[in-house]
């Protein structure tokens, strides 16, 4: 017999490899050496963070309409503040200055996001506006071109996917070069 309150229950989280795979498919793709020496993104330890916000923002974005994508996206983000944690930490920064520097990536998360968000509906030249000032440093807009360019190829790349793909660990991103290339 069907219990006649299921739907009270809980969605089902997903398992923590699901989370790690994917979370390893957005660290993999922002550290594709063609983002640093051929889009202009810094190779620094804040033109990597950003990078990875990028990725994240894109894959996030896309869980938005993916039957359980809530919970995905909810794992994936905390995986993501456990990974700046341990990071940070690794890099030596002391149990007191931990939170106040999540509480910076916290913010920078959100405002990235927001900013990616806005100008995806204003157009690709204020996508690569926003991509400028926050991955760029303000500087060079014709690499900013490229990442605006090579962010819409990624966004029509994981809209055509297939949600037990995406859901998976599975998927990938389109590689930056055929991305920039469609400029």
């Amino acid at each position: 017999m069907l219990w006649p309150f299921n739907h009270f229950r809980k969605p089902r989280t997903p398992s923590r490899g699901t989370i790690e795979a994917i979370y390893g498919m957005i660290v993999t793709q922002a550290r594709e050496p063609l983002f640093y020496r051929d889009f202009g993104v810094p190779d620094t330890v804040n033109g990597r963070f950003d990078l990875l916000l990028l990725h994240l923002w894109l894959l996030l974005r896309r869980l938005k309409s993916a039957e359980g994508g809530a919970a995905l996206s909810q794992g994936l983000f905390d995986h993501f503040c456990n990974d700046m944690d341990d990071n940070l930490r690794e890099m030596g920064v002391g149990d007191l200055t931990v939170p106040k520097r999540m509480q910076a990536f916290g913010e920078a998360f959100y405002g990235r996001t927001a900013a990616y968000d806005f100008a995806l509906t204003e157009g690709r030249e204020a996508l690569a506006q926003a991509m400028c000032k926050n991955i760029l440093n303000g500087e060079n807009i014709e690499k900013a071109h490229l990442l605006a360019a090579y962010a819409e190829a990624a966004i029509a790349a994981l809209d055509r996917l297939d949600e037990a793909a995406l859901v998976s660990g599975s998927a990938r991103f389109p590689l930056p070069e055929k991305a920039g290339a469609q400029q």
